[in-house]
């Protein structure tokens, strides 16, 4: 494990798993949401309901090998996501390495998806605020390719909150599904390994 969870039982968790997006069904399937797909991806898997709303966010418990684990999906809008992660980390006195967040990476591309164990928010919004009301950009992240824009003039924010074409679609439906093969290895303290297979 990356740390050593004080109690097993009762309130405690292992991890706070986060995806970053934006709420509201106009912004599914958003390129901006891939963070939301994964974890939903993960929820499906582990059967985890994700209906209770607390941290100003949706949230749900399971165990991923072995590891107890809390999703998340902030119900804020994505450059106010601190606000959900710190509550979460606070309620549950978690510190950033305990904190796996999952977003969108313009640059990289479709399909393409880079683990890290910390860093700086690469000019993403939601992982912007997060490191500002943290102060701290200790965090592990998996970062999802959507692709760059295409062409220097386009604004950004009509690409991010795009949607991808029924092949790219396709594209990050598998890289969803590595995220959750990362976030399985990253649970049981083989970050490195997740690192190795999938950057």
């Amino acid at each position: 494990m990356l740390f050593k969870s004080k109690d097993k039982s009762g309130s405690s968790i292992d991890y706070i798993i986060v995806g970053l997006g934006n709420p509201g069904r106009q912004y599914e399937g958003t390129r901006h949401n891939c963070g939301f797909e994964a974890v939903d991806r993960l929820a499906e898997k582990y059967n985890c309901d994700m209906k209770k709303i607390r941290f100003k966010s949706l949230t749900g418990e399971c165990r991923i090998n072995g590891a107890k684990c809390l999703l998340v999906k902030p119900s804020t809008y994505m450059n106010l996501s601190g606000e959900a992660v710190v509550q979460a980390m606070n309620f549950y006195k978690a510190v950033p390495s305990q904190v796996i967040i999952i977003f969108d990476d313009i640059s990289l591309d479709v399909g393409r998806m880079r683990i890290r164990m910390k860093g700086s928010d690469g000019g993403h919004n939601g992982m912007k605020n997060i490191i500002y009301l943290t102060g701290d950009d200790n965090f592990p992240r998996i970062k999802l390719g959507v692709g760059k824009k295409p062409h220097p003039d386009y604004d950004l924010k009509d690409w991010v909150l795009g949607r991808f074409s029924s092949n790219d679609a396709k594209t990050m439906s598998g890289i969803y599904d590595n995220a959750v093969e990362a976030v399985e290895l990253m649970v049981q303290d083989k970050a490195s390994d997740a690192m190795q297979k999938f950057n």
